[in-house]
């Protein structure tokens, strides 16, 4: 037993030895770190103070590097949207010292909005906070949640004003320089100075928007069930407009009738036929952005369920009951009572992008432009991304002299079939309107274009020819249209050219300047559509994908269902979207004002 005791005590005592062994060469060698650093380098307010042990007798000597440690160049981001969040999330920061200004501190998953108004799926399921998502293992990323209310281009500074509760302690205005400005603040509902928008209608372009509509659809049959009323008044408290018809528009229309017919009804059984939908619109169809199939579909469809659309209508004004139009093809007007208008008809300009319009000299736009790289025309260091900005794609005939002297290496006036494709790739790549144009043209090879008139080769063509071969290419240039999916994109494009920036110095991976030589440091942006989504309501939807694929249907549901799972920002949204549609599957939405 003894023996064993002290075999025993031998054994701890040698792990104690060996843990004392380990812990002492762990503090020596830091200590020779530490000695060595102290021998070779003191750092002090920016400067490199070097010291070495000199052999004379003076002992040591100190001189100054005067080498100043580099900073970091200063990136701000306006917004939390699709276009800035997806900027933020692909961004390597350890070059950058990122700062985001957005009076939001969430981002929302804005498809899923006509969802929220209605109780399929709550509100805080689609949302995500940003401190979270900024979250990065290399460095850190600054949130303020401000309003920016003006951008100093001259000076490079952007003036914010805090949202907060202005009761509490501290200023609520400040300032930020930056050397990258990135605007990425969306845009602002489009009212076209209608009368009487602004104070009677409902928008669905934010979270609190679609709470709001969940109110007031729940006020609407509360007031509609109390005593005392005329038949004719509860018509019109349950008479919901919905004023464009655009995608917004038609799916929250579908997903209002969904919730009156398998809810509402149930819960206020005695007004269940009174309720009316109508969906108001310009243009000839619903829909107009999609293949004629889908917009055929949806009318059809809504007629079905008793959803009135009137196409070719125009509202003139909006009263506290009464909305008023104009009918295109008659010219007469036309009025309806309602109980809640919601307007989705566009997108404006917020103001204080258009006040930088006018300080870089783009005061008669509609929308801030930018070249094929997202930087606003006009600035150098200034990026604009998603809703509140617009690629102005250059046209191929403003260089097209350039681009034939360019292929004709050996000058000779005439331009081969050779010299052609040797520049052929750098053409579609820094104007894409030519590969469209040949797509349309159901061309396959660049040479095709180089045909004559009848249709037969050529060997070769002059500047004439070559000018009349590439007149109609510009024909298939189009505005990118102002939808999540652009957004992302640029986003996810931006954060990648910064992330390569210095490699690109050295060895541009753009395409050659035509006009003053050398190549672009990046390949412009290139929107790629992956296909779009209507969801119509009774579990059915449409899709129209690439390749002229369009689905139709209750498979289509499914899968819009799969997609949009698959894109929330988070696996926790991922997992409260999927519930909130299992919950309503189960148990019905719910009705509550709240």
């Amino acid at each position: 037993m003894n023996f064993l005791m002290k075999i025993y005590l031998l054994s701890l005592l040698y792990h104690d030895l060996l843990i004392f062994q380990i812990t002492w060469l762990q503090v020596k060698s830091q200590r020779s770190k530490v000695h060595r650093i102290r021998e070779n380098y003191w750092l002090s307010s920016g400067g490199l103070i070097a010291h070495a042990d000199s052999p004379s007798e003076g002992g040591k000597s100190i001189f100054e590097l005067n080498q100043k440690v580099p900073q970091k160049k200063k990136v701000v981001v306006l917004g939390t949207g699709w276009a800035g969040t997806s900027f933020l999330k692909d961004l390597d920061i350890s070059s950058y010292d990122v700062q985001v200004v957005s009076p939001r501190n969430y981002f929302a998953f804005t498809p899923l909005l006509p969802s929220v108004t209605c109780g399929t799926v709550e509100a805080r399921s689609i949302v995500e906070p940003v401190r979270n998502i900024i979250k990065k293992r290399n460095g850190e990323i600054n949130f303020w949640e401000a309003e920016c209310l003006k951008i100093d281009q001259a000076n490079r500074k952007i003036f914010c004003r805090s949202i907060i509760d202005e009761n509490l302690a501290g200023n609520n205005e400040f300032s930020l320089q930056y050397d990258y400005l990135i605007i990425a603040i969306g845009a602002q509902v489009n009212t076209f100075n209608t009368s009487g928008v602004l104070e009677h209608c409902h928008f669905l372009k934010e979270v609190e928007d679609a709470q709001k509509i969940r109110r007031t659809v729940i006020d609407c049959f509360e007031k509609a069930v109390l005593p005392g009323l005329t038949e004719e008044e509860r018509k019109t408290n349950l008479h919901f407009v919905v004023v464009g018809g655009g995608p917004t528009g038609i799916e929250f229309a579908a997903e209002l009738h969904d919730f009156v017919h398998e809810d509402l009804v149930n819960i206020y059984p005695s007004v269940k036929d009174l309720v009316n939908i109508t969906v108001i619109q310009s243009g000839d169809h619903i829909l107009n952005s999609f293949d004629e199939r889908i917009s055929s579909f949806a009318e059809r469809k809504f007629q079905r369920d008793g959803i009135q659309v009137l196409t070719g209508h125009r509202v003139v004004s909006v009263s506290d009951r009464l909305i008023n139009m104009k009918n295109k093809t008659t010219g007469n007007d036309d009025s309806m009572p309602h109980g809640m208008v919601v307007w989705s008809t566009g997108v404006g300009t917020h103001p204080v992008v258009k006040d930088f319009m006018e300080q870089v000299g783009q005061g008669n736009r509609r929308v801030l432009a930018t070249d094929e790289w997202l930087r606003v025309k006009g600035c150098e260091n200034v990026y604009a991304l998603g809703d509140c900005a617009t690629v102005d794609q250059k046209k191929i005939m403003e260089d097209i002299s350039e681009i034939f002297k360019a292929a004709d290496k050996d000058n000779s006036g005439t331009l081969t079939i050779e010299e052609f494709q040797d520049v052929i790739e750098d053409v579609i790549i820094r104007y894409p309107q030519v590969e469209l144009y040949l797509n349309s043209k159901h061309l396959f090879d660049v040479a095709d274009l180089l045909r004559d008139t009848d249709g037969n080769d050529r060997l070769e063509v002059d500047i004439e020819g070559f000018k009349l071969a590439l007149s109609h290419v510009d024909t298939q240039m189009k505005s990118l249209p102002a939808t999540a999916q652009v957004a992302a994109q640029q986003g996810a494009y931006l954060s990648r050219c910064f992330n390569i920036w210095d490699k690109c110095k050295d060895n541009p991976e753009g395409p050659r300047k035509f006009r003053s030589g050398g190549r672009h440091e990046f390949r412009p942006f290139r929107y790629r559509h992956l296909g779009q989504f209507a969801p119509l309501g009774g579990e059915q939807a449409a899709a129209e994908l690439p390749g002229d694929w369009v689905s139709m249907g209750h498979s289509t549901q499914w899968l819009w269902y799969s997609v949009y799972a698959s894109k929330q920002v988070s696996w926790r949204t991922r997992f409260l979207v999927i519930g909130d549609w299992s919950r309503r599957y189960i148990f019905g939405r719910d009705s509550s004002r709240i």
